[in-house]
């Protein structure tokens, strides 16, 4: 296997080689940086400053050259442009047919600059991959995070092609005029649905979607999701890609996913406002409803597990048997009224927990949804998830009614396990007729379908392919770079972790404390959530409406949250910043909540609730959002992929959230406020301190 300088110096562009990244000189630096800290005479900031320096003066380079190479083909384009208006005055088929190639010729050498772009991004990628493995640094985050935000950046020439945009608007607008050339011209701005069929403009266009990096609102909200993209699909050609995709995506059955995710976001959140008031009605403390609120959390420890590594064979069928165990579980929550049954009402919750199928709804979207719409795909799993959280509290708030058939009772208490069940039922017959099971190709074809696939323009379309697949190969030789030579290391770089113990080795300090700062809060989340019908009823005698309120009007604030941050606040500070920030006032909304002052009133919980909840959020996509980046590749895909481990991370303080209500209920309510945040207070006190000390560490 070749290692991946010298495929950049096969591949490119004779005539630019000079202009290219010196990836060899980098790597060189690289491995004499190591052996200089490690004989002590260089010191860690000096390694970072020199380095920046370095990778600063190869990114000027490029992305000057980037600049000369456009005014170049402006100026072509222009003179294309007077020759143009002149046939317009005097049409001539054989000169429209001259002028047509003419602007073919510009359009390959666009794509031959856009492939000197791709190159150059894969080697700044690469070594900045290469140095943090090497020194056990985040610095890439760093890098790119301050370059790429600076009004003078140089980096965003090369990662969001600058400038490139009206050149490929002026070869496309003018192909379609000249498209039918007998004296008709047609805008693409007054036809806009109307695909050009060009080969060179539909190869130009591919090479711009690799090469977007998209900043937007979108981005941010997948990312918020964390679904895991794996960087060995990414770099499959575009055309390759489509192919693939074409019989995997199914409007349809995205939809019934993020209907799932509803749905159950929904069943997790509509027994809250009641689930104190359903305890005591079976004779148990009100405070057990941390215990009844918690075991679908329980039960979402393991179904997790099992569900992710199911959809590695199938969704349609972990989505049927989700539905099912779901319907039986609000069933059997709902009919634990009147068999008066406690154990019951438990078994009901654990069963919607081992329904919980959000897993396979992720890896849907990972998977089988095209790579275009897949911001928008996740983004919407986001949104569902928020409706969901939202809805379900103020459902509980309308099924305010009390009336028996046949011995069985509807009332507040049992009517969110009837409607779920119906609910659950409705979907289960929509999910069975409307349902496609995505088609799954073996892996081994990949090669033959890119060996037999078509090629309309010849060395440059080759060209193309070839350029991008050096991005896959990155990972491909990161062992044979730091020259063990050994090909088995290599393969087993790119194996997914096979169990917990193995992703949890693969996870470096950083990742670890956002972990941590996710348990953070979600176990503050769930304290605030799951105690506020106890804690409000209490001090305020709020209503089972009054509290549903409340909770709706936390969940109606997810959305405009995470669209400031993600349109604005992303934009203006780096994200650590914003990370640090958001746990400091995680942890102000936490002391304002404590019972200090006598009476306890309405405004300071309130108040301080929203504080809480409202920073949680931000903190929340932020932290997910650095996750998504910094995770290894192997944690993208199979079973124990970095969803998984958000996943457990989040589930697992829930429950032990869930148990401290439980506990504390047991030294009275009127304690019970200040004993559940203490905690919190300690575990967000500690999650800030970890923050401080890595980052200081990494940067």
């Amino acid at each position: 296997m070749v290692a991946f300088g010298k495929k950049l110096k096969e591949r490119s562009i004779q005539e630019w080689q000079e202009y290219y990244i010196n990836y060899k000189l980098m790597k060189k630096k690289v491995k004499q940086y190591g052996r200089q800290i490690e004989v002590g005479s260089l010191d860690r900031r000096h390694v970072l400053k020199d380095f920046s320096r370095m990778l600063d003066h190869q990114i000027e380079k490029i992305a000057l050259f980037m600049l000369e190479q456009q005014g170049l083909l402006s100026s072509r384009l222009q003179k294309l442009r007077e020759w143009h208006d002149a046939l317009q005055d005097e049409p001539d088929i054989s000169q429209i047919s001259e002028l047509r190639e003419a602007y073919r010729s510009v359009g390959q050498d666009l794509l031959k600059l856009l492939l000197f772009i791709d190159t150059n991004a894969i080697g700044i990628r690469k070594i900045l991959k290469k140095f943090d493995k090497r020194f056990g640094y985040r610095f890439t985050n760093y890098y790119v995070k301050t370059r790429a935000d600076h009004p003078y950046s140089q980096l965003q020439q090369v990662f969001r092609h600058v400038g490139l945009g009206a050149v490929v608007g002026a070869i496309s607008r003018n192909l379609h005029e000249l498209q039918n050339n007998e004296g008709s011209y047609l805008s693409i701005y007054d036809q806009p649905v109307i695909p050009l069929q060009d080969p060179v403009v539909d190869s130009i266009k591919n090479a711009v979607d690799r090469l977007t990096r998209s900043t937007n609102f979108l981005n941010f909200m997948a990312q918020h999701a964390l679904i895991m993209q794996d960087e060995d699909l990414l770099m499959i050609p575009q055309d390759e890609q489509a192919d693939q995709e074409e019989g995997r995506y199914h409007f349809m059955s995205l939809l019934l996913n993020l209907v799932n995710t509803f749905l159950y976001m929904v069943n997790t959140y509509i027994i809250v406002p009641t689930a104190d008031d359903y305890s005591m009605s079976l004779g148990a403390a009100a405070t057990v409803c941390g215990v009844v609120i918690g075991a679908m959390a329980v039960a979402q420890l393991f179904s997790s597990v099992y569900f992710s590594a199911w959809s590695n064979k199938s969704y349609f069928k972990p989505l049927i048997f989700s539905s099912i165990v779901l319907f039986f579980g609000n069933l059997l929550y709902a009919l634990a009224y009147d068999f008066n049954s406690l154990a019951l009402l438990l078994i009901g919750r654990l069963f919607c927990g081992f329904g919980s199928a959000r897993a396979v709804n992720r890896r849907y979207i990972s998977d089988c949804v095209p790579l275009k719409i897949r911001m928008q795909a996740s983004a919407g799993f986001v949104s569902a998830s928020a409706l969901g959280m939202a809805c379900g509290p103020a459902l509980a708030g309308l099924l305010q009614t009390d009336f028996k058939i046949s011995n069985v009772t509807f009332n507040q208490d049992t009517l969110p396990g009837w409607v779920m069940a119906i609910a659950w039922l409705m979907y289960l017959v929509w999910l069975a007729i409307s349902f496609r099971e995505p088609k799954r190709e073996p892996e081994e074809t990949h090669t033959s379908q890119e060996s037999n696939s078509g090629d309309q323009d010849g060395n440059m379309e080759k060209g193309l392919k070839d350029q991008l697949l050096l991005a896959q190969e990155e990972t491909e030789h990161d062992e044979e770079d730091d020259g063990d030579g050994s090909e088995e290391s290599a393969d087993d770089s790119r194996k997914p972790a096979n169990s917990f113990v193995a992703a949890y080795k693969l996870l470096t300090p950083s990742v670890k404390v956002q972990l941590l700062i996710y348990f953070m809060l979600k176990y503050a989340m769930e304290i605030l959530l799951s105690e506020s019908s106890v804690v409000t009823t209490y001090y305020f005698g709020w209503s089972m409406s009054s509290v549903s309120i409340f909770l709706f009007c936390l969940g109606l604030t997810v959305l405009p949250v995470n669209l400031v941050v993600g349109s604005y606040i992303s934009n203006m500070f780096e994200d650590r910043q914003i990370l640090l920030a958001s746990e400091i006032m995680v942890c102000i909304g936490i002391l304002l909540s404590f019972h200090v002052v006598i009476p306890y009133t309405v405004p300071q919980y309130v108040i301080s609730g929203f504080i809480m909840f409202v920073s949680a959020e931000v903190l929340e996509g932020v932290n997910l959002s650095l996750l998504s980046r910094v995770m290894s590749s192997r944690l993208s895909r199979g079973t124990y992929n970095g969803g998984l481990l958000s996943t457990e991370a989040g589930t697992i303080a829930r429950v032990i959230a869930d148990a401290t209500i439980t506990l504390a209920g047991f030294l009275g309510q009127s304690v019970l406020l200040n004993v559940t945040l203490l905690p919190s207070f300690i575990i967000c006190v500690g999650s800030i301190v970890a923050t401080c000390f890595t980052y200081n560490s990494l940067y």
